[in-house]
């Protein structure tokens, strides 16, 4: 079932443009249909394409140390030559892009845009080795892929910040090889988290992020990836100080299930949202899913969702922002103002399979 969703008016005259050099993906010519792509992106229902090519690859591992600096350490300094080793640049016969080691079986994340079109890429590593990646799989509406290559002990890995609480304000730090120069870091702070861009949770950063940075890390000051450079706004095709990269709780929920050789599902509650009062912000429901997650738990039209894992909405697309990042069949729990009464009810989330 497809849910009707009411458009919130979002003026923004920018150019949305993909990092890498495929510089006509999702080209808007004009600033109406700029505004137009933006809303529908913004509030178009999740689409569950995804392409997976044959692996017999199942696990996952992440396990790196926090880094730990010494006061006299440049900390930017420190982070790049850390995190480095694990950024790679990804070529194809269109298009230059960045990705990111993150397992010793040589499972690299990176943007699906990037890759776009191909099954074998080339890779080139921090160190000057080069390998036939292929593209195990990807998910086109949060433009994340999987590429591998062969496992190795002595492959570097960059650590997943998952679950950690991104601020505003706190140290980013992007890697990767824009308009070809390998092995770049650009440093910058945390802009916005939780922005929703089509439909896909983002960290706003003003690091400089440019043609070829797709695909590669954003990282904190812990050496941890917080996201994946994906798209800027600008009106140049350059950098203007206003890029995005994936959340990377989101970018994992996805990756699990193509290492999996699984169809992608995102998480989906079940629930069409109008805005709370200006007294009691969050997400009033105004439609629930026949058998969703929401009806299920016992939500009821009329509830205002206010927080979700005690995390608060101030604003409606805050929903949608806090299930998103979350994996079908997780357990959350939904903190609703129903006739002036606080209640908690604890629901588990059902799949994007739902809305088809």
């Amino acid at each position: 079932m497809m849910l009707r969703r009411t458009a919130l008016a979002v003026v923004v005259l920018l150019t949305v443009s993909a990092c890498a050099p495929r510089q006509t993906r999702d080209h808007i010519q004009s600033n109406e249909d700029r505004i137009a792509a933006l809303e529908e992106g913004l509030f178009q229902a999740t689409s569950t394409t995804t392409t997976i090519a044959p692996s017999t690859t199942t696990t996952v591992t992440t396990e790196v140390a926090v880094l730990d600096l010494p006061e006299t350490v440049e900390p930017v300094a420190a982070i790049a030559a850390a995190v480095g080793p694990a950024v790679v640049q990804i070529d194809t016969a269109n298009a230059l892009g960045s990705g990111v080691l993150f397992s010793t079986e040589g499972l690299i994340l990176t943007a699906h845009h990037v890759v776009e079109g191909e099954t074998e890429v080339l890779v080139r590593l921090y160190d000057g080795r080069t390998f036939e990646g292929t593209v195990l799989g990807f998910h086109e509406l949060t433009d994340i892929a999987v590429v591998t290559i062969p496992g190795s002990e002595d492959l570097p890995i960059a650590e997943l910040a998952l679950d950690a609480n991104t601020q505003v304000g706190q140290l980013a730090v992007a890697l990767g090889s824009p308009f070809g120069f390998e092995q770049t870091v650009t440093a910058g702070i945390v802009s916005a988290v939780d922005r929703e861009i089509r439909g896909v949770t983002m960290v706003q950063t003003d690091a400089a992020i440019n043609p070829g940075n797709s695909g590669g890390p954003l990282v904190d000051s812990d050496g941890r990836v917080i996201g994946i450079n994906d798209i800027i706004f600008t009106e140049s095709g350059d950098n203007a100080g206003v890029g995005f990269a994936i959340a990377i709780d989101l970018a994992f929920v996805v990756v699990e299930q193509i290492v999996a050789g699984e169809e992608v599902q995102l998480a989906f509650l079940g629930v069409l949202v109008d805005e709370g009062t200006g007294e009691h912000p969050g997400a009033l429901v105004a439609e629930l899913v026949s058998g969703s997650a929401a009806e299920t738990a016992g939500v009821q039209v009329g509830d205002i969702i206010t927080a979700v894992n005690g995390r608060a909405l101030t604003e409606r697309s805050d929903l949608r922002v806090r299930i998103i990042e979350k994996a079908p069949g997780d357990v959350i729990e939904l903190t609703i103002l129903r006739e002036s009464e606080e209640i908690i009810i604890e629901a588990v989330l059902g799949d994007t399979s739902e809305v088809e």
